[in-house]
């Protein structure tokens, strides 16, 4: 396993994950509410920041490798998974929206293991669309942590129809991708529809 400092930086963002999550389980006497809001905020936020510049140092020092990227998506999806999750649990995301987000991360992580699979990989590879929907995300889940006033605008409001929109970029996304890869899923439908017809 490659040690660099843009892969330290992506598993700093996996132990981050722990710390946005179990603040909210520190007791009121110890952390008041207002405070655990701000503290799993910045958190994430740390962790997004990290999410750009492990990439960007990768490229830049020339570092990738495949271990990196192995971890780098499953760190972002697991950040983003434990966030929806504690904003389930407080009542500040809908049960539909975290399914929606979460059910799209699991289909198209399997779906790209498919395509890799089978020597097609490329043709699921991250675009702008799917980027957008992560930009979105990532705005969204901090503002819904932070829960109060922020510069004068409310953070929960605004957070809130953020992440509708991430939902709606997401299941676009999803569509987009199985779209791309629907030709390649039919033509090994055939194929094995063929095998099992000649036996």
């Amino acid at each position: 396993m490659p040690l660099n400092i843009p892969i330290l930086l992506t598993w700093l963002r996996v132990a981050m994950i722990p710390l946005v999550v179990g603040v909210y389980y520190l007791p009121e006497a110890w952390l008041p509410m207002h405070t655990k809001n701000v503290t799993a905020a910045s958190f994430f936020v740390i962790a997004a920041v990290t999410d750009w510049l492990d990439g960007f140092l990768a490229r830049r020092w020339n570092q990738t490798s495949a271990f990196g990227a192995f971890l780098d998506p499953v760190a972002d999806k697991l950040m983003v998974t434990a966030a929806l999750l504690s904003l389930l649990a407080l009542g500040r995301v809908a049960d539909l929206i975290a399914l929606i987000i979460i059910g799209r991360e699991i289909t198209i992580s399997a779906l790209r293991e498919w395509m890799a699979q089978i020597g097609a990989s490329k043709s699921v590879a991250v675009n702008f669309l799917g980027k957008l929907k992560t930009t979105v995300q990532m705005i969204a889940i901090p503002l819904l942590l932070f829960n109060d006033a922020l510069f004068g605008v409310d953070a929960s409001l605004l957070g809130g129809w953020m992440i509708y929109l991430a939902a709606v970029l997401t299941l676009w996304s999803m569509f987009y991708y199985m779209k791309l890869a629907w030709p390649q899923i039919r033509e090994r439908s055939e194929v094995i529809s063929g095998a099992r017809t000649q036996k």
